[in-house]
């Protein structure tokens, strides 16, 4: 199984703007993550599917890159349940930072 990686460059690059870029690089690691899990698991598509709480065919969508498809908090859960360890962290943007800092 070859290394995947997603990155919000890799979104930027394609013109999208940050926030989106990065919403959307969290989704495609979580869905990368999960593919990972059905095929270290042993288990069929069918099995893995029930275990992670979804049906057969909406397990086909992330396996087949359809990122449009999950928001953040169905693929958090999928992953979760799983048996994943998905660790988010929230930050302010530089911007935003620094006019709270002006504002003082």
């Amino acid at each position: 199984m070859a290394k995947r990686r997603s990155s919000v460059d890799m979104f930027r690059d394609l013109g999208l703007l940050e926030p989106e870029a990065r919403n959307l690089a969290s989704r495609s690691e979580i869905m990368i993550r999960i593919e990972e899990f059905v095929e270290l698991s042993g288990l069929t598509h069918a099995r893995a599917a029930a275990r992670i709480g979804l049906t057969q065919p909406r397990l086909n969508a992330p396996l087949k890159g359809k990122i449009d498809q999950f928001g953040l908090d169905a693929l958090v859960n999928a992953a979760t349940r799983a048996g994943l360890q998905v660790d988010l962290l929230v930050t302010l943007r530089k911007r935003t930072a620094d006019r709270a800092v002006a504002n003082a």
